[in-house]
């Protein structure tokens, strides 16, 4: 499946939920069934700076894509991450980096947020580009 048909199909699940408290509750439902990052890869290289909460992403580069996992000591936060890798994770980075974000404006999560998860939502954007960035430089 490629991202934007991931990003439609979140767009599609996210319309179904009638109001702001069912979406609430799917994002936070989303961070329950992730999976989460071993202590030693909450390094200070991995988390985001400008979340609210303590984030970490963590990527992996293994036959031509990047595969991201992610944990974090807030239940929203830890939510919008594993929403965010579930799209991302598994692609080259150039689809990556060619992609974009749109889909977060579709389904309205930036003004469900607080102006400070806002920021740390665009944080984890900004990180996920990054590292496809950096993984493209190495290969």
């Amino acid at each position: 499946m490629t991202i934007k048909e991931k990003q439609q199909e979140i767009i599609d699940e996210f319309a179904f939920l009638e109001d702001w408290e069912q979406k609430y509750e799917y994002i936070i439902d989303l961070g329950k069934e992730l999976e989460g990052l071993p202590d030693y890869k909450k390094t200070e290289e991995n988390l985001i700076k400008g979340c609210q909460s303590k984030v970490w992403i963590d990527a992996e580069f293994r036959d031509g894509k990047l595969f991201f996992n992610a944990d974090s000591d807030g239940i929203l936060p830890k939510g919008i991450v594993s929403l965010l890798i579930s799209i991302y994770s598994g692609h080259s980075t150039q689809e990556i980096l060619d992609s974009d974000f749109d889909f977060i404006s579709e389904i309205g999560l930036q003004e469900f947020l607080s102006p400070s998860r806002a920021n740390g939502l665009m944080a984890m954007t900004k990180q996920i580009k990054f590292y496809a960035v950096a993984y493209q430089l190495k290969s």
